[in-house]
């Protein structure tokens, strides 16, 4: 079993809330938007990190993480990346990739609008974990946690902060 932490549109904002969160998993997730290098620095030296840059992210934290990043947790296979649209909705490239690969878990950042819907279509939990930074329209920063137990996404969980 991995527990994992994900988080999204942190736009150059760490505090001491969310590395608290940080320090409870296995591995911290980042859909993007991280909006400095230093942040990867620093989840980094707290647990292991896989993450994609988004559109505000630079030339440095564009070398640090790709545009998609793919791979099993457990018997799950994630995809995360920052732009990539919602059920019903998503962009192309993404729906061509389902077509492609068997994703059972789709991330994406970008919208600062948490989300986490079962795709009936594509038979997926999507999940966007909405934004954890103080940059934007977001009311509440919001960020996930979860277990990924073999083949099962388990004790979701949405923890929010007051901007």
């Amino acid at each position: 079993m991995r527990k994992i932490l994900l988080l999204s549109d942190t736009h150059g904002f760490l505090d001491e809330k969310i590395i608290k969160y940080a320090n409870t998993v296995d591995e911290i997730w980042h859909a993007g938007d991280v909006g400095d290098v230093t942040i990867i620095d620093q989840l980094k030296q707290i647990k292991p990190l896989k993450g994609v840059y988004g559109n505000i992210d630079n030339h440095e934290v564009r070398k640090e993480l790709p545009l998609d990043c793919k791979f099993y947790c457990e018997n799950i296979y994630v995809w995360i990346t920052h732009i990539g649209g919602y059920p019903n909705r998503y962009k192309q490239r993404i729906k061509d990739g389902f077509k492609s690969n068997k994703v059972n878990l789709f991330i994406c950042g970008h919208s600062h609008i948490l989300k986490i819907i079962f795709d009936k279509k594509y038979n997926l939990l999507h999940i966007n974990p909405g934004a954890i930074g103080k940059h934007g329209f977001h009311k509440k920063r919001t960020m996930v946690r979860f277990d990924v137990d073999e083949d099962k996404i388990e004790n979701l969980e949405v923890i929010e902060f007051n901007r």
